[in-house]
């Protein structure tokens, strides 16, 4: 081959490389503020319709940076946060969780630890594993999509749910207070935060926190309940009385996974999250399974659709599972160590997330809390 020839190859995948590169930093840059660009800026001067459109292609594109990253560069490795969660944990085998290997036999190239949980330390449950996170690939067609997952054992942890300052209940002019609640605080009892559900116009799933009603709850929506003990429960909500020792009720959307196996709502309708074309976006989403003993599983990956993502929850174990919230922005789990005083340090689970200190002071939209009985 002339040399004219191989140094003309050689240059156009040195450009690529380097347009892959500097695409991927525009795109990491743009998650950043494109949720807030969407929701407060594109949405109202364009409407639902084109707001969606632009949602579509510029997902579209994501999806595609991440696909030529995998395939020029190698870039799929799992990407969780050390700062918090790199102590060794000595077990002991007391009521412990399942933390059996799983998987889904896709037959893609083997990545170390995939399937394998790992226990989270925490300084409450010395040689207990209390949280354990993991990682799988559900898609064989897009190998550099991870979904990583952390699972909570409820036998020994509490779980609340808190309204935001804005969302969702903001256009009824329902505000929630948008912060940890000041006695879990104090009583140093945090242990991690995650995402809430969609915003009110994405579904007008319901929401209602003691008294407060943010959303009107939507019938024939699987629905969860929060008791006073800190216990919960997953229903399919159809207008019957509500037990009166539930402090909350949080829906998002039809299940994923029912009864251990997964819906028809993943491929099919737009409850899945109630606009249509967001049914077939690869995008970051995250979901919330629940285990036959109990447990939750909380769930988040990029370059994933609703099926995707329950098929990763199905192979960690859970046997009923609704979608939480998407887009980057708004999908984090965030860990948190007591240093006493209602003081906290905290971690995102994964290099991509931000946040961790709005959960303590104020944040907006609605969200999760896990907590020491």
């Amino acid at each position: 081959m002339p040399k004219n020839i191989k140094s003309h190859k050689y240059h156009k995948k040195t450009i690529l490389l380097l347009f892959v590169l500097g695409l991927s930093l525009l795109v990491l840059n743009l998650n950043n503020i494109s949720g807030f660009i969407a929701d407060s800026v594109i949405h109202p001067l364009l409407g639902e319709k084109n707001t969606l459109l632009l949602e579509s292609v510029y997902f579209g594109i994501q999806d595609k940076f991440n696909q030529l990253e995998y395939k020029y560069l190698g870039k799929n490795n799992p990407s969780f946060t050390k700062t918090v969660i790199s102590k060794k944990v000595k077990l002991q085998n007391v009521d412990q969780m399942d933390l059996n290997t799983f998987t889904l036999q896709l037959n893609l190239p083997k990545i170390s630890g995939e399937g394998e949980w790992t226990p989270v330390s925490q300084i409450y449950f010395p040689n207990q594993v209390i949280l354990a996170k993991s990682f799988i690939r559900p898609d064989l067609t897009r190998p550099y999509a991870i979904v990583y997952l952390v699972k909570m054992d409820m036998k020994k942890l509490g779980v609340g749910v808190q309204a935001g300052t804005y969302y969702p209940g903001g256009t009824h002019r329902v505000y929630g207070p948008g912060v940890v609640p000041l006695d879990i605080k104090n009583s140093n009892s945090l242990l991690a935060v995650f995402n809430g559900g969609f915003q009110e116009k994405d579904g007008h799933y319901g929401m209602i926190v003691g008294n407060k009603t943010y959303v009107p709850l939507r019938k024939n929506m699987p629905t969860l309940l929060f008791h006073a003990d800190g216990s919960f429960s997953l229903i399919t909500y159809t207008g019957q009385e509500i037990p009166k020792d539930v402090v909350a009720l949080r829906q998002n959307g039809p299940f994923l996974i029912e009864n251990d196996r997964v819906t028809s709502y993943v491929e099919l309708g737009p409850d899945t999250w109630g606009r249509t074309v967001t049914n077939s976006m690869y995008t970051w989403r995250s979901g919330l399974g629940i285990t036959k003993d109990g447990n939750l599983i909380y769930a988040v990956g990029n370059s994933l659709l609703p099926g995707t993502l329950a098929k990763a929850l199905i192979a960690a174990g859970a046997v009923n599972a609704i979608q939480l919230d998407i887009n980057q922005p708004w999908v984090r789990y965030i860990i948190y160590q007591s240093i006493g005083n209602g003081k906290y340090n905290s971690a995102p689970l994964l290099t991509s997330m931000k946040g961790g200190k709005e959960y303590l002071t104020k944040y907006n939209k609605d969200f999760f809390y896990i907590y020491k009985k």
